[in-house]
């Protein structure tokens, strides 16, 4: 499992608008299984694209958060994807076996363990061998793990979407919805700015809201 990394882009939080300021990202549908029940089926190109696209920026920024360099979250990266390919058929089939972010988060941590004390401590986390089961229960004494990585996991599906739906409408249309949902700018005075009417950057906002939620349904329905 290999991904090209993006590794600065992956620091820096999405930007939709020029505007310097305190970002709040409009509320998005709960995550489904239907993806991660697709991907023990290696084959399966587009599931694996579409989970690379949402979770290497995630597991890449805790990695940084831990400490590790640029490189060597890259790294990090590229074993969680691995462990992942590896362990994820096992850990479905495991009773009992918690939320998968907060599995995911686990193998996160253990390898960024792993290279903050590489030369130190030999691996805590090696080979497939009984590696769904470990996980599982190491995920199961980290009560918090959900709720440490579902912000990261909002904010890059969010990310994902966002790049999509921009594309999409005119310019000015996105300025419309970022800076009085996103930016939280007042309607009144982005209307009066962008040269729209009070009620086309409500329009605006409804429309881009909308696209933004059928690309994310979309997604976790894949």
């Amino acid at each position: 499992m290999c991904v090209t990394s993006a590794g600065a882009a992956w620091d820096a939080p999405y930007a939709g608008s020029t505007k310097s300021r305190r970002h709040v990202m409009p509320s998005l549908p709960e995550t489904r299984a239907s993806l991660i029940l697709r991907l023990p089926d290696a084959a399966d190109a587009r599931a694996w694209d579409e989970f690379i696209a949402v979770y290497a920026p995630l597991v890449y920024r805790l990695a940084r958060r831990r400490g590790l360099q640029p490189a060597d979250a890259d790294d990090v990266v590229q074993d969680v994807l691995a462990a992942v390919a590896r362990s994820v058929e096992g850990w479905l089939g495991t009773p009992g076996r918690g939320p998968f972010r907060a599995w995911l988060l686990t193998i996160a941590r253990n390898l960024t363990v792993n290279a903050l004390t590489r030369g130190k401590h030999r691996t805590l986390v090696t080979g497939n061998r009984d590696v769904a089961d470990w996980l599982t229960q190491q995920a199961d004494k980290n009560g918090d793990a959900e709720s440490q990585i579902d912000g990261e996991y909002r904010r890059e599906l969010f990310r994902y979407s966002a790049e999509r739906v921009r594309d999409e409408v005119a310019e000015r249309t996105w300025q419309a919805f970022w800076r009085s949902t996103v930016g939280q700018e007042p309607i009144a005075a982005v209307a009066a700015e962008l040269k729209m009417s009070v009620g086309s950057v409500y329009i605006a906002r409804s429309r881009v809201m909308a696209r933004l939620r059928e690309v994310v349904r979309r997604f976790e329905q894949q």
